[in-house]
């Protein structure tokens, strides 16, 4: 057999924070709300005044340059707070950001993990292909000295149509998954890909518990709507503080051409918030709204979390339970049983119907155990995603950017 190109997992996973355009498209979206930080907390643009006066009604006649700036004040404590509400909805973001790197690792995993299921499948049908064709020539061999039926050369035959008609299928999903992959790192889904490399069943020991803890405490989704709340929470005071008034400056230089002499003019105003029941009051109103909403939400997100730690966790203890049972158990039967029927086949003493089944029953079980071997490496890529990180590594690699 020809050497193989395996697909190196981690450079996959490299390639999706390189390439993928929704990770950088969510990095970009937490850059764009940081820089609005600083925006939100700087004092309005200042004004610069010139202007020309000429005041004829009074003797002597005012006549002469104005200069001077006026600058807006809004009351204390607006600033600092509208910066808050600001640094907190970046902090959101950042966390959606890292929700969804990791979820689209999870799904390149998981696709990886298909993938692998599927060069599996065809590697063990086309090994059953050629045990087909064997028994094909062996009933034909019999039926020539007349100690089989010919339907069993015809049954032989028609099980090798359905391994040819079952490969077609593999081959779709095969291509279907390269597709999906390629798609996640940018690349065309044509572009060919490898082997995945073979699967290590690693055995869950993290208890229940212990990942309820982790994905309360780290997992991004569930994070970012904590952050939802603390943003709503501090759009809340900045709505209350709408009712105080704000200030403006305003400082003149005044020149009498006339006389030759200057003068000056300080005017301080305040704005007040005479309409406040239709706008400070609504304010308020909007924000203890958003302030439930985000609340809501966040009972939503924690209860769909812990939804999926039980789901993973229930799904990777079965897989670990069928895995070992199927390996030590069910195959070593099944391949004793195909063994004896072979034996059995060729010196008349067991049917043909009892030797495809005996194929067919090894298959299945083979298939099977793969099949769990992949639904539980699927099922911790499922839960790192939900609990911050790997299950692995230590609680530090969870940090942001991690």
């Amino acid at each position: 057999m020809h050497h193989e190109i395996r697909i190196d997992l981690p450079g996959l996973i490299a390639d999706i924070d390189a390439t993928n355009p929704q990770v950088k498209a969510a990095r970009q979206r937490w850059e764009a709300a940081l820089a609005v930080v600083p925006q939100v907390q700087s004092l309005p643009d200042p004004r610069l005044q010139l202007g020309y006066q000429r005041m004829p009604m009074v003797p002597p006649v005012v006549e002469g340059a104005v200069y001077g700036f006026g600058q807006d004040i809004p009351f204390p404590g607006k600033l600092g707070l509208r910066g808050e509400v600001a640094q907190r909805e970046a902090e959101r973001l950042e966390q959606e950001y890292r929700a969804t790197r990791l979820r689209l690792i999870a799904s390149l995993k998981e696709a990886y993990y298909n993938l692998h299921f599927v060069h599996k499948s065809i590697e063990i049908v086309e090994s059953n292909k050629a045990l087909l064709m064997q028994f094909e020539k062996t009933a034909k061999a019999r039926y020539s000295v007349g100690q089989a039926a010919q339907q069993d050369v015809f049954r032989a035959q028609v099980e090798i149509s359905r391994v040819l008609d079952r490969l077609a299928v593999l081959d779709q999903q095969k291509e279907s998954l390269h597709a999906a992959i390629n798609r996640l790192i940018n690349r065309p889904p044509s572009d060919p890909l490898g082997t995945p490399e073979e699967i290590r069943t690693t055995i869950l020991t993290i208890p229940l518990h212990e990942l309820n803890r982790r994905a309360e405490a780290f997992s991004p989704a569930l994070l970012a709507t904590a952050k939802g709340i603390d943003r709503s929470e501090r759009s809340v005071s900045l709505a209350r503080r709408q009712y105080y008034p704000d200030f403006d400056i305003t400082a003149l230089g005044l020149r009498n051409d006339r006389i030759n002499d200057n003068g000056y003019q300080v005017i301080v105003g305040i704005k007040i918030p005479l309409f406040y029941e239709s706008k400070q009051k609504q304010g308020v109103r909007e924000a203890l709204a958003g302030l439930e909403g985000a609340r809501e939400e966040f009972a939503a997100t924690r209860q769909e979390v812990l939804f999926q730690v039980k789901d993973g966790f229930v799904q990777a203890q079965r897989a670990e339970r069928l895995i070992t049972i199927l390996r030590d158990a069910i195959i070593p039967q099944a391949t004793l049983g195909l063994q004896a029927a072979q034996a059995g086949y060729a010196v008349g003493k067991v049917d043909f119907l009892t030797l495809l089944n005996s194929l067919l029953t090894l298959q299945d079980s083979q298939l099977e155990l793969h099949g769990e071997m992949v639904n539980h490496e699927r099922a911790l890529a499922r839960l790192e995603a939900v609990t911050g990180g790997s299950l692995e590594g230590p609680m530090a690699e969870r940090k942001p950017g991690s």
